[in-house]
This record gives structure tokens, sequence and C-alpha cells, in this order.
């Protein structure tokens, strides 16, 4: 699909980088969905979601320090909080919590509509869509309600509120960040919405009890324990430092084309990894869903083309 849509040439010494850096985000944001399936079984979703997200951003936060970059403002500080508790304390914590109810590759292909729901959240803030842009979030819809009708989110209602949960707090995240609430430029911004966001989690997580569960299951699982410190290395810091490459050296919509690959790397992972079924009609309903994301993908380059 990808290759219907032109793309001005990288120079060829980005090249190299930008391959690594899209790699990076097309596999390993695709793998961390069976990460947090197998994360589970020792480290309950909002307290997984807390700790590796707090591990990342005091990480993160250290290295500009070190680096000597600049630390965010007061504003800025405030934006993370509310971008942080949204995107993170809402979006990636409902997330976990879904995934104890359904397959971890249907989750993934769920959370392939955020762009749809950020270009239909942009059209109310006065970003008019494309045609092209309106019949992709239009397919994305009918393919979003032919998923749900499908038996893994039919028996698991709870499953179906929280991933439905996450991807309209992210995508309100998404678009809050970019218009009204800007973080901090470069990695202090990501540092400090990931130290805001894992702190709500933490909260979320104190007041749900998950520490009993968590101190219950102590010590923890290796399986669970190798999961958790990918998500933190490879899907806190890795991943989200080659996006951030990506969208200072590509168009917008290489740098979110991880969109289509995530889904079926998710999906791949699931079955082999951890035995879960997808049916015909959910394997049809993603596609139908992945089909509207690239019209949406392809009307906003069309769009960034005559700018």
């Amino acid at each position: 699909m990808s290759a219907a849509i032109s793309f001005p040439s990288p120079p060829a010494r980005h090249a190299p980088r930008l391959i690594l850096a899209l790699l990076a985000c097309y596999f390993v944001w695709g793998s961390t969905y069976l990460a947090i399936r197998l994360a589970l079984v020792s480290f309950p979703p909002f307290f997984q979601m807390g700790t590796r997200f707090l591990t990342a951003g005091i990480l993160l936060m250290a290295w500009v320090r070190i680096r000597g970059h600049k630390l965010p403002g007061l504003r800025e500080w405030r934006n993370a909080a509310v971008i942080g508790t949204l995107m993170l304390g809402g979006g990636m914590g409902l997330v976990a919590s879904a995934e104890v109810h359904i397959g971890s590759g249907l989750i993934a292909t769920f959370i392939a509509v955020v762009p749809i729901m950020v270009s239909a959240l942009g059209a109310v803030l006065g970003q008019r869509p494309r045609r092209m842009e309106f019949l992709g979030m239009a397919l994305g819809l009918a393919g979003v309600l032919m998923l749900v009708q499908g038996a893994s989110f039919a028996a698991a209602p709870v499953g179906l509120a929280c991933i439905a949960g996450a991807t309209s707090l992210w995508s309100l995240g998404s678009v809050l960040s970019t218009t009204r609430l800007p973080l901090a430029s470069g990695p202090a911004g990501f540092a400090s919405e990931m130290l805001c966001g894992g702190a709500v989690l933490m909260a979320i997580s104190l007041a749900l009890g998950e520490h009993h569960q968590a101190l219950s299951h102590w010590p923890a699982q290796p399986t669970a324990v190798m999961a958790w410190l990918y998500l933190v290395v490879f899907g806190s810091l890795i991943a989200f430092s080659a996006y951030l490459y990506l969208l200072a050296n590509a168009s917008p919509a290489v740098a979110t084309s991880y969109a289509f690959v995530n889904p079926l790397i998710a999906i791949f992972l699931g079955a082999f990894f951890a035995g879960e079924h997808v049916t015909g009609g959910e394997w049809t309903a993603c596609g139908v869903i992945l089909t509207g994301v690239f019209l949406i993908f392809r009307g906003k380059s069309a769009t960034d083309a005559r700018k």
C-alpha cells in the first residue's frame, strides 16, 4: 500500500538512519503489545505502565541533564501534566487493562484508528480534512464496527470499553499537544510527559490497590520481568527516540506510517507466541480499518504536497 504514496527522497546521508528509525517504530512498537500481555502475569495494568514510564522518564531526563539541554519551563510542565494524563495515564493504562480481556493483536488493530480520530478531532478544531480523508474516516469507522462485532470483542465488553477509552484519550492528547498544549522540544518534552504520565498511572494503581496484587506475585516471573524491561528500554526509550528522529527528518506521513505495520506485527506475534486466535471476519475488519488509515495518510500527503 505504501508504494502508492510518493514522498520526497531523503538526503543520502540520512537514508540509513531513516531506515533504522522506521524499522524501530514498525517492529518495536508492533511488539510492545505482546510484551504488555506477557508482563501482565506479574505486573498489573496501571502498575506496569506507571513503573515503565517513570523509569524511562527518569533515565531520559537524566540524559537531558547530562547533555546540558534546556529543561522544560513551568508552562511546559503544566502542558506535560495534561498530555501525560491523557495519553499515558488514560491511554496506555487502559490499553494494558484491555489486554487483560482481549488479544494483543486485535488491540493493536483497534489502536490503528487513532489517525482517524485525530483527523476527526482536527476537523472539530477547524482543520478541514480533504475529501479522501473524510472517506478514510468513514471506512475506518465501518471497520471498527465490524471488528467490535467479532467474537473477541463481543465476549469482552469491559475490554472494549477500555480500548475505546484509551484511543479517545490518546487521540485527544495528540491533538492538544500539537495545537493548544505544546511540550518542550526534543527529549525533554517526552521525558516530562513520561514523568507526569507515570505519576498519574501510579496514583491510579495505588487507588485500585494494584500494589497488593503486584506483591502477591513477588518475586515476579522472569518472562514478565524481561517483558517489562523490554518495554522500558525498547518501547519507551529507543522507539520514542526513533520517532523523534523521523518527525525531524521525514514527512509526517512517513513518520506515522507505523500505524499500517504495527497491527500486522502484533497479530502475528500474538498468534505465534501467545496462541491468540483471529477469525476470518476479524481479519477482514482489520483490512478495512487499515485501508481507511491509508486513505487518510494519502489525503494528508496530498495536502502537504500542495503547501
